[in-house]
């Protein structure tokens, strides 16, 4: 490939005397897709904000096609063309794509005139250079995930870009979306430029990279081909330890289901579905993004009330027409979004913990019992391993697998009989999200009856005993995950 485009050098860089880089080497050529890896709290982000520039290293250099710097700003990165795409893609939800495509530019012009024929050839310009079709009169607020990503990397490409950093880019697409992008990123490389790609998806990482970095507690602990790379290296190099998939086995102890929903609908969502939960068993559903898998769990759990059918629960027939019905019936239910949805992030962890059982923790007249709500904090923040120095904090404070420990936590304190779990483990480092399969396994072990939503093909045959693949809001697949693979179900979902 010959030399290299970018090098960062012995890179150090604390934050209140806590060492997030500590002599960190990293390079990529022109052309390379290289994947950057690493936990939360790992060094990435900050890695990232060196590299463009927001962030000045305490100690090491930057280099630049050769040339060394020791400090650049956000727009010396921009000249020597490197772009960062973030996971919010810093677009302008209410403009036009025109106008988010052609701003950057006017701007580095210093334009004081708006010229629409001209900033509307800027535009076009850029989407020809990916071949991404798009109107562009249209506002980008009302676009979907993946076009607003293909606006970010269209965006980029304006100012002679050699170096695209993409942050978690995948996060919020679907399965053939993802597909879509890898081919644009291809491309990108025909063009000569290089890609770093900053993921933990094992099989993104195996499927687009050709070079690998691994950042663990600051420090680069492995890098170099990905075709040297296997899975069970990957793991140890991202979390330092060494796991074992244990795919979950259910045995039946009751004939009759804790939990039924017979030919239950929704118009416009879902219709005809029916499918059984016992004690001690996990059923997994999967689908597409517009499946019907997210409308079935909210009508699960009361938030879009079914239209027809019945919903049953030990063999009663239950309303669930709000989520307090739910919870009075002993169903819980954990967001695909828990940052909106499911935690308030400016509160403490420990109310967080304890919110959903609030009435059961205050004594008469409403007054709460401080020591029992102590006593339950201090129970679910061990039992679940929360790594928290003070449950006082704020919930914001912790990382994204602990936060959806949190969640969990809030919901098995309520004492539930289901439980369903809308993208479990999305957004969460390969480590927290095998521990929180394993508190999921042992959950059923003890009985209560789980239903993971998710798109997440190996979570999904790693942890349910059944699975139910929806398509156009229909059930078009029922089997048992020990009987199934991940093709298997791709074909039904296809």
């Amino acid at each position: 490939m010959g030399e290299s485009l970018l090098k960062a050098v012995n890179i150090y860089k604390s934050f209140v005397g806590v060492e997030a880089l500590k002599n960190v080497t990293f390079e990529i050529k022109p052309g390379e897709i290289h994947c950057l890896a690493g936990e939360n709290g790992s060094g990435k982000s900050t890695l990232i904000k060196i590299i463009s520039g927001v962030y000045t290293p305490d100690a090491g250099y930057m280099e630049f096609e050769g040339k060394r710097f020791s400090k650049i700003t956000p727009i010396d990165a921009i000249k020597n063309g490197i772009q960062v795409i973030y996971q919010d893609f810093s677009i302008f939800p209410n403009l036009t794509v025109m106008e988010n495509l052609a701003f950057n530019s006017e701007l580095a012009d210093r334009r004081k005139l708006v010229n629409h024929k001209r900033m509307r050839q800027i535009a076009e310009e850029a989407i020809a250079k990916i071949d991404f079709k798009v109107d562009l009169d249209a506002i980008v607020g009302n676009l979907s995930v993946a076009e607003k990503q293909m606006i970010a990397i269209s965006r980029a490409l304006i100012f002679n870009t050699k170096l695209i950093i993409m942050d978690e880019p995948t996060t919020a697409l679907t399965r053939r979306e993802v597909s879509n992008l890898f081919k644009i990123i291809l491309r990108l490389k025909e063009m000569g430029i290089a890609i770093l790609f900053v993921s933990h998806k094992l099989n993104e990482v195996f499927e687009i990279s050709e070079n690998f970095t691994i950042l663990r507690s600051g420090e680069r602990v492995a890098s170099g081909s990905t075709s040297d790379l296997d899975a069970k290296k990957f793991t140890y190099y991202m979390t330092g330890r060494e796991f074992q998939v244990h795919r979950f086995e259910y045995e039946k102890v009751k004939e009759e289901p804790i939990f039924s929903v017979d030919k239950i609908g929704i118009e416009g969502s879902f219709s005809n579905i029916s499918f059984d939960v016992h004690s001690g068993e996990i059923v997994g559903i999967t689908g597409l993004l517009d499946s019907g898998r997210t409308e079935l769990g909210l009508a699960l759990f009361g938030i879009k009330p079914i239209e027809e059918g019945e919903i049953k629960m030990r063999g009663k027939r239950i309303k669930l027409t709000n989520p307090r019905r739910a919870i009075h019936n002993k169903i819980g239910y954990l967001p695909e979004d828990r940052l909106s949805e499911g935690l308030f992030l400016s509160q403490s962890i420990g109310d967080n913990i304890v919110i959903s059982e609030i009435d059961n923790l205050s004594k008469a007249f409403g007054i709460l019992d401080r020591k029992q709500r102590r006593d339950e904090i201090k129970q679910w923040v061990k039992n679940l391993a929360i790594a928290t120095p003070n449950p006082a904090n704020a919930c914001q404070t912790l990382s994204g697998g602990n936060q959806q420990r949190v969640v969990l936590a809030k919901w098995l304190a309520c004492d539930l009989d289901l439980l369903i779990l809308n993208g479990p483990t999305v957004g969460v480092d390969i480590g927290s999200k095998h521990d929180i399969h394993s508190i999921l396994q042992d959950l059923a072990k003890r009985g209560m009856g789980l239903i993971i939503i998710s798109d997440d093909l190996p979570e999904v045959l790693e942890n349910c005993s059944r699975i139910l693949v929806l398509k156009n809001g229909q059930v078009v697949g029922d089997m048992l995950a020990s009987e199934s693979d991940e093709k298997k179900i791709l074909s039904y979902m296809m």
